[in-house]
């Protein structure tokens, strides 16, 4: 049986004695794409940068097509590639940037073609960008050509964290054609950080959830954040944008977050003790899950986003589109704070 091309045993890494990753176990398969989905400083950025091996995990092992791996290892350092959420260009026109890394591997019979392929690739020509120098490059033109470095290598790993921050639709649009692409042409395993989870729901075979620096067992509970306050009758909770009240349990303290997997709406049956709350929500986004073709709603109540998965037979209501109101509810029973 093939090993898998990243598993990583019980991984611990500490910044300054805080531990801010922590993965008991995990396998990555070959040739898949896997999106991390999380908070900022939820661990996401640093897992790549242990995938890439840019750094050592401070515990733990992280073995590479069943081989155990450390920075910069013989065995893997020019098969994995890492395109950081700032890439750094170096002060040099387009052609010496992207060629830069091919010369670093020994690839040096057929630079030019593999420049202009993966210049093509993120929709520059070489023609017109071969020659052009970094400062001349609009943010979204620097990204692509960051891109088309890491491209031009053919890597076995595609790192990426978040690839389409900070550019124009357009430059979005190409970034993500030219990452998905080198799987369908390379076999390339792509494992991206994005806070576009509509995109890696339809793109990726799986989703892995960090938050304070774990992977969460389901990846379906929505997150709310603090302050919390004493409202009226000595409940807690606190006021929406819109004047709606989210009612909470008493918090362990005042910026405490509330985790709450299950939103429900319609008439649902419940225990005659439960106390449920109604909120009133507009449809921001649907997603299909590629891996399941499970369907996810997204409401803006006020100002909060939550997400709530629909069940099989309501996936086919056709009153189910952005924009259209709908009331939804959870369960203060179901509700745990961290």
């Amino acid at each position: 049986m093939n090993p898998p091309i990243y598993e990583i045993k019980g991984i611990k890494h500490n910044y300054d004695s805080k531990t801010v990753l922590e993965i008991n176990y995990l396998s990555i398969q070959k040739s898949s794409i896997i999106g991390l989905v999380g908070p900022n400083g939820s661990g996401k950025s640093t897992f790549l940068r242990l995938l890439g091996l840019i750094e050592k995990p401070t515990e733990g092992e992280i073995y590479f097509d069943g081989y155990p791996v450390a920075p910069f290892s013989d065995s893997a350092r020019f098969l994995v590639s890492l395109l950081p959420q700032e890439p750094f260009l170096m002060k040099r026109n387009v052609y010496k940037n992207i060629s830069y890394g091919l010369k670093l591997r020994g690839n040096v019979n057929d630079i030019q073609s593999r420049v202009e392929e993966s210049l093509l690739t993120v929709g520059l020509t070489y023609k017109e960008y071969a020659q052009r120098e970094w400062y001349a490059l609009s943010g979204g033109e620097r990204q692509r050509v960051a891109l088309a470095s890491r491209l031009a290598l053919k890597p076995r790993v595609l790192l990426l964290d978040e690839p389409t921050a900070s550019v124009d639709s357009l430059s979005e649009q190409l970034i993500k054609d030219a990452s998905l692409r080198a799987r369908k042409q390379s076999g390339t395993t792509i494992i991206i950080a994005s806070h576009d989870r509509q995109w890696l729901y339809e793109t990726c075979d799986e989703i892995l959830h960090f938050f304070q620096g774990k992977i969460l067992e389901t990846g379906q509970e929505n997150f709310i954040f603090g302050p919390w306050e004493k409202l009226e009758s000595g409940k807690w909770g606190k006021i929406l944008s819109d004047g709606q009240k989210f009612y909470v349990t008493e918090p362990p303290n005042k910026n405490s977050i509330a985790v709450i997997k299950a939103f429900t709406f319609g008439h649902e049956h419940i225990p005659a003790s439960a106390i449920e709350i109604d909120l009133k929500g507009v449809i921001s986004r649907l997603s299909l899950e590629k891996k399941t073709g499970q369907i996810f709603a997204t409401f803006l109540v006020g100002n909060l986003p939550l997400t709530l998965k629909l069940k099989p037979h309501q996936n086919i209501e056709k009153t189910w589109f952005p924009g259209n109101k709908r009331n939804i509810r959870y369960r203060l029973d179901q509700l745990k704070w961290i």
